[in-house]
């Protein structure tokens, strides 16, 4: 979930001014079952934006903030408590829509 506003983990929204389209909808989830969840991690926007721009430029992956966002939580976690594991994440759209905004700048 986008920083401060991470509303699914417990916390309450103070920032809701965030890049992170399809993230942080500072509100609760009904379909997400939260005994099947490991953890809660949040990410920032430019956290988001600097991966979303790694995948295009490394990997030829052209995805959103949320993809950014999801894979610079990912790669965090195989730095830290999952090193050497397998993460497995969802890159749910293109970049085409984000092309009018400051994430293709």
């Amino acid at each position: 979930e986008p920083v401060g506003a991470a509303v699914v983990a417990g916390h309450s929204v103070c920032c809701s001014e965030h890049p992170i389209q399809g993230g942080g909808y500072a509100r609760e989830l009904a379909l997400v079952q939260k005994k099947w969840v490991a953890s809660f991690e949040t990410v920032t926007g430019a956290e988001a934006i600097a991966w979303a721009r790694r995948l295009a430029r490394e990997e030829g992956i052209f995805g959103g903030f949320s993809a950014g966002a999801n894979v610079a939580v990912a790669a965090r976690l195989l730095e830290g408590e999952m090193k050497g594991g397998t993460i497995v994440t969802m890159i749910c759209d293109s970049g085409l829509k984000y092309l009018s905004t400051d994430l293709w700048e």
